[in-house]
């Protein structure tokens, strides 16, 4: 399928020109042997570092439901095993793209918001905190519910993150301009936040013609959250597109047809659903342009996520995956290796022997060596309008040798 590289270069040339216009971000960023203070995140599943996990057990400490008895099978073994070798709440069998992010600026491995947030010092959240949640939509779980679309997971959204943020910056900050200094010299990651809102929807049986009306809200959703940002403080910002769902494994098992045309010769993926996450990309990076021309001094990075993954989908023996990169490897069969009905977690869903070697995980997420592909693409270039660690010369190495 064709790239979208017109968006891309715009992305790369319109980061070029403020840089250059505002020398302030470029001298920041290389002084003192370090970039930023602190990282900052929001999200869903692709960056959750164990919310949800933490809220799971508050919930069900504080309430007699059997369903405590049931937990969301991402919270179970084999999730984890590669790197922490137990499951710690991320929707992978190890890091995620934002671990490799603080790995490589030399930080520790972000926390999650509610990993002891009512005893957390000043020096630890300055060092950056986590609030995305697995399930978490950008635009209010209300709006879904008045469609009859039911969120499974949670009902956080990405105004209840920006809200748990701005209660642990007013509670650390005496004044608003401490609060300000600290976010002139954080990292701010964006996501990515969206994809649920079309998830939710398109497993629970609507067209994608009334998913695509969704799109213009969830893109200015993510568009006034960046504003409120920058308006509090924050001057860097990285905000990714969604991922080619048409490769999804969920996805493919879900829409499975026997019409060829439906499907990208070059890669098995759907084509309607991967014009759809583009659709979602064009109008989430209009919008950054829109922001970027209203906030000149601050810089903000479109995060190519589609693209990165696609390399992978194309030529994934090039980068030391198998061929047949759309099969996950946690599942209970099937041509995808994906079953609905038992997810990877639960038997009768198995692991496969070397995640490593594949892209899939569990039919909805990527393993640790995939989103560690689409890391250093986004650190080292080509799929960020700016290089994340272009001043900063990366503290960790611990990237696939062979991407």
């Amino acid at each position: 399928m064709a790239s979208s590289s017109i968006p891309l270069l715009t992305s790369v040339f319109t980061t070029i020109i403020l840089t250059c216009l505002n020398p302030s971000i470029t001298a920041r960023a290389s002084s003192a042997g370090t970039c930023y203070n602190s990282i900052i995140s929001f999200g869903d599943s692709l960056a959750d570092t164990g919310n949800l996990l933490r809220l799971d057990r508050l919930s069900s400490s504080s309430s007699s439901s059997s369903s405590s008895n049931t937990p969301p099978h991402f919270f179970l073994p084999p999730y984890g095993e590669t790197f922490f070798h137990h499951p710690t709440g991320r929707c992978s069998d190890g890091r995620l793209v934002i671990d490799f992010i603080a790995e490589s600026l030399g930080f520790p491995l972000i926390r999650p918001y509610f990993a002891g947030k009512d005893i957390r010092g000043r020096s630890d959240f300055i060092k950056g905190s986590n609030f995305a949640v697995i399930g978490a939509t950008a635009i209010d779980d209300s709006v879904f519910r008045e469609r009859g679309i039911h969120n499974p997971f949670t009902n956080v959204s990405l105004g209840t993150q920006l809200g748990w943020f701005k209660e642990m910056l007013a509670s650390f900050c005496k004044e608003s301009s401490d609060c300000k200094e600290l976010l002139e010299s954080s990292l701010v990651l964006m996501g990515e936040i969206g994809g649920n809102d079309y998830n939710h929807a398109l497993f629970q049986g609507l067209k994608i013609k009334e998913v695509e009306s969704f799109v213009p809200l969830v893109v200015q959703t993510i568009s006034s959250a960046i504003q409120e940002l920058i308006d509090l403080g924050a001057e860097t910002l990285v905000v990714p597109g969604n991922l080619p769902i048409g490769c999804s494994s969920s996805y493919l098992t879900y829409f499975q047809s026997s019409n060829k045309h439906d499907y990208d010769m070059e890669t098995g993926c759907i084509k309607w659903l991967n014009e759809f996450a583009k659709y979602h990309n064009k109008l989430l990076l209009t919008e950054i342009n829109r922001i970027r021309e209203l906030n000149p001094h601050a810089l903000i990075v479109y995060a190519d996520y589609y693209n990165a993954a696609m390399t992978l989908y194309r030529s994934p023996q090039k980068y030391g995956f198998k061929a047949g990169a759309l099969k996950a490897c946690c599942g209970a069969g099937g041509p995808y290796n994906y079953n609905a009905s038992a997810p990877c977690g639960y038997p009768p869903a198995t692991s496969c022997d070397d995640p490593s070697l594949y892209v899939a995980w569990d039919g909805l997420h990527l393993t640790e060596a995939a989103y560690r592909f689409i890391a250093r693409r986004l650190l080292q270039g080509p799929y960020s309008g700016l290089r994340i660690n272009r001043f900063c010369p990366p503290a960790s190495t611990n990237f696939r040798s062979s991407a």
